[in-house]
């Protein structure tokens, strides 16, 4: 089983397909003068501005956890956003369809904001639906309702990391809904959303999902698919256009090196750039590695790129798993393409709030190594790998199946996140790791 530390595996398919609605509109729907609706104009505003102090303005105001740069590349390549549709307002929550400039994609969109603080987006989901697939899509009854919580319990049951945990999941669920908590939930987006809710708050786990798809999902296979050279050309090509993640490798003045990237990607497919990436650096003084962007991804990446960082084999990791009761070890690589920087040198680890999973892997691991410096804000705290599990053609959760156990901690950083060494807001982790550089190391 391929495992991620991260649930990103869930968005994709969240964002299998797109909703249509009618282009021939007379004009542009009306934007409801609230709370809810407020945000939405300003986002559309800022969004299909293109301008990048306009939208680092915006998320400052509404939505400052998100990144307005790495927005501002999701903009580069949708053209902005035409509203298409409102289809539920709320003072305090709304839901809308809209069109991207470049194509035909067309997108669910929820925006919920705090009752008390409405400057304070709570929930913000636009999700693709796919083309030509009516809002009316979106539309559930209580009989998939049931099928879906029923579906959820029994995945739970069978694969979450803490099975007592998930017997109270099952039981909440069962509970609320034999009180009717979820029976005006006829959207599919808020009935996942409710479910989150209710499953995260008694279990405190992050990587927990339920995600709604318009379009119908494949059937779950019996079995991992085959890695055919024709769907790893395809992997690859998709890995190819956005550089794995991989966003600057670059020599600072005083031969710093500086690293980021945005994610832990398959080794078997992004390796050699991982390699080039390490092996560019690896004649820097010191390294810093910024993370601040990163959301996790595959172990086995963490530990390929950490093996860079250290002169002997070294023990990093342990993933146990719930159902089969076995532990898989992670140590790093004694063979490696090109340079290594090699363990005596130091490094700089960045972090954010948003920094998670694999990303909170690799600090972790580094940190307790005593291999880094962590500079930055106390990352997201999510330690539990995740794993898909298809619950009907529209529905599907991701189970947190396994969990992290550190060599030396016996533990990890699920639920609290790992502490920086050196605490200061994420905006400023880079010029403070550079003045440490300056304050500790000799050109």
């Amino acid at each position: 089983m391929r495992r991620v530390l991260l649930a990103s595996v869930l968005s994709v398919v969240a964002m299998i397909g797109m909703l249509t609605a009618p282009l021939a509109c007379a004009q542009t729907p009306a934007i409801p003068d609230t709370p809810a609706g407020v945000v939405l104009k300003a986002w559309l505003d800022a969004f299909n501005s293109g301008d990048s102090a306009r939208m680092e303005a915006y998320y400052q105001k509404y939505q400052p956890d998100m990144n307005a740069a790495n927005q501002l590349r999701f903009r580069d390549q949708t053209g902005g956003f035409d509203l298409l549709s409102i289809e539920r307002s709320d003072p305090t929550r709304l839901l809308f369809t809209a069109k991207e400039h470049k194509g035909e994609t067309t997108a669910f969109g929820l925006i919920e904001v705090s009752p008390t603080e409405h400057n304070k987006v709570t929930t913000w989901r636009l999700q693709a639906m796919g083309a030509n697939v009516p809002a009316s899509a979106t539309h559930i009854d209580a009989a998939e309702r049931a099928r879906v919580i029923d579906g959820a319990i029994a995945q739970l049951g069978e694969f979450y990391v803490f099975p007592d945990v998930a017997k109270r999941m099952g039981d909440s669920l069962h509970a609320r809904a034999g009180r009717g908590a979820y029976d005006a939930d006829d959207n599919g987006l808020i009935f996942a959303l409710q479910l989150n809710d209710e499953l995260r708050a008694i279990s405190h786990d992050k990587h927990l999902r339920v995600d709604f798809s318009a379009r119908a999902l494949p059937p779950q296979p019996a079995a991992p698919p085959r890695r055919t050279p024709e769907v790893i050309a395809r992997q690859q090509a998709q890995m190819d256009a956005i550089n794995c993640g991989f966003d600057k490798a670059e020599v600072l003045p005083d031969n710093v090196g500086y690293l980021k990237f945005d994610m832990f990607a398959d080794p078997e497919l992004c390796g050699p750039t991982a390699a080039a990436a390490m092996s560019f650096l690896a004649g820097t003084r010191a390294l810093i590695i910024d993370l601040r962007e990163n959301g996790g991804g595959s172990p086995a990446m963490v530990t390929y790129i950490a093996s860079y960082l250290f002169s002997k084999r070294t023990h990093l990791n342990d993933l146990w798993e719930r159902k089969s009761g076995g532990t898989e070890e992670f140590w790093t690589r004694d063979s490696l393409p090109g340079r290594k920087f090699g363990g005596e040198k130091p490094v700089y680890v960045l972090t954010a709030s948003r920094t998670f999973s694999g990303a909170e892997e690799f600090s972790y691991d580094l940190k307790t190594q005593k291999r880094a410096t962590i500079v930055g804000e106390t990352t997201g705290g999510g330690a539990h790998p995740v794993s898909g599990h298809r619950i009907d053609e529209h529905f599907i959760i991701g189970v947190p199946m396994a969990r992290a156990i550190n060599p030396i901690t016996h533990t990890n950083w699920e639920g609290v996140g790992v502490e920086p060494d050196v605490k200061v807001p994420a905006a400023e982790a880079l010029t403070t790791a550079q003045k440490l550089i300056r304050q500790k190391t000799q050109p």
